[in-house]
C-alpha cells in the first residue's frame, strides 16, 4: 500500500508540480512500511501533494486509522464504504474534492494587516545563479549559494509576479543544483528561490526567455491508421511531444502523440477518421504549440480476396492489398455484427495472405479488414460457412481399459479430435481422446467403467460434435497368479491372463489396501508373466492386476510374505584400516548389501558397503576410527537390517591374537637380530612367521620362516627405521593367527 502511494506520487512528479492521488484500499499495509510516515514525507517535500482515501470493506479500527492517516497528513479526505452503493457515493465525494482543488497551491488568505510604517524590504538570504537567456520550454540549470531548507523550491515566473505565485518549479531536496524547464512564452522572467515554510522569496536571478522555434517536416497526406514519419529540428526539450489533432483543436488538447526524447525523427499513427489535421510540436512545460504542419488523412483502398464458402471450423486462405498498418487485423463475424466486435482473426503484419479459421456454426458471415487505430472496418467480403460431412467409426464393443482402433472421414482441421464419452454426455465435454492430425485412424483408450458410450468426432473450433458412433464397454476377463509365500524383499514370479491394455500393471499391496493405491509393481506390456519384488515387511498381501485406465483392480490373489533367515559373520576384533573378512548365509536378493557402521547408528543409515551379488563372503576394510561397530546385512527392499555382527576396531598398532600369540621385543635397532616365540592352537600344516611392513598386505612379507619345530626363532630386522609386524599366519586357511608390532629405531 505504502509503495503504491509513493510510486503514484513519483509518476506525478510531486516534487515539481501539484499532485493529487486517489487511493482505494480494502486492507492493511502488508510490506512492513509506515503509510503515515510516507504521508508526512510527501507533504513536507511535495508541492501541494494531496491524497484522498476510500476505505472499502474494512473491519478493524486499526485498518481505518492506518488509511485515514494518509488523508489527514496530506490534507485530503477519508471516506469509508461498506458495500457497492456506499463505494459509489464515496467516489462521488472524492471526485468533488478533486474537482474543487486549486491547480496551483495558494497560501491561505491572511487578515488585512494593520496600518504600519513602510519598512525596507529584507535583503534576500540566498544568491541564485542561472543563465541570462533560454529558449522557451528549454531546461535550465540553477545553482544557489546555500540551502535554507530541503523543502524549499526553485521556480521561474514572469518578472514582477506576486510573491507566493508559482511557475514551473522543482524541489531542492539535498541537491546543489536543479534542472527545470522555463515557460514557453517569450519575455523577462525571474528565477526565484522560495521558502517552503513562509512562501517568501529568498533569492532571485533575472532571465530572458526567447521565442522557441522548431521546423517540422512530414508528408502532406496519409491513409487513416497509417504511420506518419515526422522530422524535427531542433529539439527544445526531450519531454516535448509531437501530436496529430483535427484542424482547430484547442491548445493543449492531444490526439495520437509520441514523446520526442532525444530523437530528431518520430513516428505517429494517423487517426482512424479521414479529414484535415495538424501535426503539432507541443512544449511539455505549458502545453504550448510551437509550430504545426497541415495533414490530410484519407481513406485507404483495401481489397480482400475471400472464397465464397468454407467448412465450419476449417481454415481458409484469404488475401489482401493496400494494408495500412502491420497491426491491423482481418476477422470473421456474422453478417450484421456491430462495428468494433470481432471473431476469429489474424494480424496482417507485413504479409499479403493468410489463413483464417471459420466459426463452428453455419451461416452467412463477413470477412472484415479492420484498422487497429479506432477499430474501423475498411473492407468487407461475404462468405458462407457450411456444414462438413464427417463420419466416425469403431468396434461395436470393447473391454474396459483396452485400446481400440477408431477411424474417420471428412477431416475438417488437423486439431479436431475423436473422444469417447458416456451416452448422453453434454456437448463440449470429453473423455479419453486422440487428435486427428493428418491421419484417418488412431488408437483410443477405452474407459474403465462398463456401459454404453459414444465415439464422437469433435470440431476443435467451438467444440462442436460433427459425427457419432455407439460402442458398448464390457468387463474384461482377467486372472492373476502368484506363489502362496515369498521371502520379504525377494523376487517372485507372477503370471496373468486376459490382458486388457499393455499399460495395465500388477502390484503387491497389504491386504485391505484402498483401491487405486499401489506398492511394488510391473507393467504387463505384451508379457504374460514377470518377476515382482516382495515388500520388506512380512505379512499377508494381495497381488493385484490393475487396469491402468481408472486404476481399477480386475483380479487378485493372496500371498504371504515371510521373514528371511539371514546370518552375517565377521571377526570379533580388527585393527583400524585392516582387511575385515565377512561372510553371510540366506541371501534374499543379489542387490542386498553388507555395511559397517558405529554401534547405535539408525538402521536406515549406512557406512562403507558392498552388494552381496552371488557371493557368500567378501573382504571389507575396517574403519580408521577405533570403537565398537556393527557389520550389517541389509535388505535392499525397504533398507531393512536382517542380520548384524559386533566388531571391535582397535588401534592400528594393536596386537591381535586369535587362538595364538606372538612374543617379540617392542623395539629393535636397524639390522638387529631379535628372538621371536609363539603359541598356537592351530593344527594347520603350513604355518609361518613373517616379517612385514605395518601397512603391507597380510599375505605378502619381507621375510618368512615356515614353522617346523619349537620356538624361539631368530629374525633379522630391516635396516630402515619404521613400524614393522611379526605375523603368525595360517597359510593353508589364509588366516591371521597373531600379530606383534615392532618399531625399528
Amino acid at each position: 500500500l505504502t509503495a503504491a502511494v509513493e510510486q503514484a506520487a513519483r509518476e506525478l512528479s510531486y516534487t515539481d508540480r501539484p499532485a493529487t492521488v486517489v487511493l482505494i484500499s480494502d486492507g492493511l499495509e502488508s510490506c512492513g512500511r509506515d503509510p503515515c510516515a510516507l504521508a508526512d514525507e510527501l507533504e513536507r517535500t511535495g508541492v501541494a501533494f494531496t491524497a484522498h482515501v476510500v476505505g472499502f470493506g474494512l473491519g478493524a479500527d486499526e485498518d481505518t486509522a492506518s488509511l485515514a492517516c494518509i488523508a489527514d497528513k496530506t490534507g485530503g479526505q477519508y471516506v469509508s464504504a461498506g458495500n457497492a452503493q456506499e463505494l459509489a457515493q464515496a467516489l462521488n465525494v472524492v471526485a468533488s474534492a478533486v474537482a474543487d482543488a486549486e491547480p496551483v497551491p495558494e497560501p491561505a488568505p491572511e487578515p488585512a494587516p494593520e496600518p504600519q510604517q513602510e519598512q525596507e524590504p529584507e535583503t534576500p538570504q540566498v544568491t541564485v545563479n542561472g543563465p541570462d537567456t533560454a529558449t522557451g520550454g528549454a531546461n535550465i540549470t540553477v545553482t544557489w549559494n546555500s540551502t535554507v531548507d530541503n523543502g524549499d523550491y526553485i521556480t521561474v515566473v514572469p518578472a514582477a509576479t506576486d510573491a507566493g505565485e508559482l511557475g514551473p518549479y522543482t524541489r531542492i531536496g539535498k541537491a546543489e543544483d536543479v534542472t527545470l524547464a522555463v515557460p514557453g512564452d517569450e519575455g523577462l522572467y525571474e528565477i526565484r528561490y522560495v521558502s517552503n515554510t513562509t512562501k517568501a522569496t529568498l533569492g532571485t536571478a533575472k532571465i530572458e526567455v526567447t521565442k522557441p522555434e522548431v521546423t517540422l517536416t512530414a508528408a502532406d497526406s496519409v491513409q487513416t491508421g497509417g504511420e506518419i514519419e515526422v522530422s524535427l529540428s531542433p529539439t527544445i526539450n526531450k519531454n516535448d511531444y509531437i501530436t496529430v489533432v483535427p484542424v482547430g483543436t484547442k491548445q493543449g488538447e492531444l490526439g495520437n502523440y509520441t514523446a520526442i526524447r532525444s530523437s530528431s525523427e518520430v513516428t505517429l499513427q494517423a487517426p482512424a477518421a479521414p479529414g484535415l489535421y495538424e501535426i503539432r510540436y507541443v512544449l511539455n512545460v505549458d502545453k504550448r504549440t510551437v509550430t504545426s504542419l497541415p495533414l490530410e488523412v484519407t481513406d485507404p483502398q483495401i481489397v480482400l480476396q475471400v472464397p465464397g464458402t468454407a467448412l465450419t471450423g476449417a481454415e481458409f486462405d484469404i488475401g489482401w492489398t493496400g494494408a495500412v498498418n502491420p497491426r491491423d487485423y482481418i476477422t470473421i463475424v456474422p453478417v450484421g455484427t456491430v462495428e468494433g466486435e470481432y471473431g476469429n482473426y489474424i494480424t496482417v503484419r507485413d504479409d499479403a495472405t493468410g489463413a483464417l479459421r471459420a466459426p463452428a456454426e453455419t451461416g452467412m458471415y463477413e470477412v472484415r479488414y479492420v484498422l487497429r487505430e479506432g477499430t474501423k472496418t475498411l473492407a468487407i467480403e461475404m462468405i458462407e460457412i457450411t456444414a462438413p460431412e464427417v463420419t466416425v467409426s469403431g468396434p461395436k464393443a470393447a473391454f474396459a481399459g483396452s485400446k481400440i482402433e477408431v477411424s474417420w472421414t471428412g477431416t475438417v482441421s488437423d486439431d479436431d479430435y475423436v473422444t469417447i464419452v458416456p451416452l448422453g454426455t453434454d456437448a463440449g465435454q470429453y473423455g479419453n481422446y486422440v487428435v486427428v492430425r493428418d491421419k484417418q485412424n488412431a488408437q483410443l483408450n477405452i474407459p474403465a467403467d462398463t456401459g454404453m458410450y459414444e465415439l464422437r468426432y469433435v470440431l476443435r473450433e467451438g467444440a462442436k460434435t460433427l459425427a457419432t458412433a455407439m460402442i458398448e464397454v464390457t468387463e474384461p476377463e482377467v486372472t492373476v497368479s502368484a506363489p502362496d509365500t515369498a521371502l520379504a524383499g525377494a523376487v517372485f514370479e507372477v503370471s496373468w491372463t486376459g490382458t486388457a491394455n499393455p499399460n495395465d500393471y500388477v502390484t503387491i499391496v497389504p491386504v485391505g489396501t484402498d483401491e487405486g493405491e499401489f506398492g511394488n509393481y510391473i507393467s504387463v506390456r505384451t508379457a504374460t508373466s514377470k518377476d515382482l519384488q516382495a515388500p520388506a515387511a512380512p505379512g499377508m498381501y494381495e497381488v493385484r492386476y490393475v487396469l491402468n485406465e481408472g486404476r481399477r483392480t480386475l483380479a487378485t490373489t493372496m500371498i504371504e510374505i515371510t521373514e528371511p533367515e539371514v546370518t552375517v559373520s565377521a571377526p570379533d576384533t580388527a585393527r583400524a584400516g585392516d582387511t575385515l573378512p565377512v561372510s553371510w548365509t540366506g541371501t534374499v536378493s543379489r542387490s542386498d548389501y553388507v555395511t559397517i557402521v558405529p554401534v547405535g547408528t539408525p538402521d536406515d543409515q549406512y557406512g562403507a558397503y558392498f552388494q552381496v551379488r552371488q557371493q557368500t563372503a567378501r573382504d571389507m576394510t575396517a574403519p580408521d576410527e577405533t570403537g565398537m561397530y556393527e557389520v550389517r546385512y541389509v535388505l535392499r527392499e525397504g533398507n531393512r537390517v536382517l542380520a548384524r555382527q559386533l566388531v571391535e576396531v582397535l588401534a592400528a598398532d594393536a596386537a591381535l591374537e586369535t587362538g595364538a600369540s606372538v612374543t617379540a621385543p617392542d623395539t629393535a635397532a636397524p639390522g638387529a637380530v631379535i628372538e621371536v616365540s609363539w603359541t598356537t592352537e592351530s593344527a594347520s600344516a603350513d604355518q609361518r612367521l613373517t616379517l612385514a611392513a605395518a601397512d603391507q598386505a597380510i599375505f605378502t612379507w619381507i621375510s618368512a620362516i615356515k614353522i617346523t619345530g619349537d620356538p624361539p626363532v631368530e629374525i633379522t630386522m630391516p635396516n630402515e627405521p619404521g613400524i614393522y609386524e611379526i605375523r603368525l599366519l595360517d597359510v593353508s586357511n589364509q588366516a591371521v593367527l597373531a600379530r606383534k608390532p615392532v618399531k625399528v629405531e
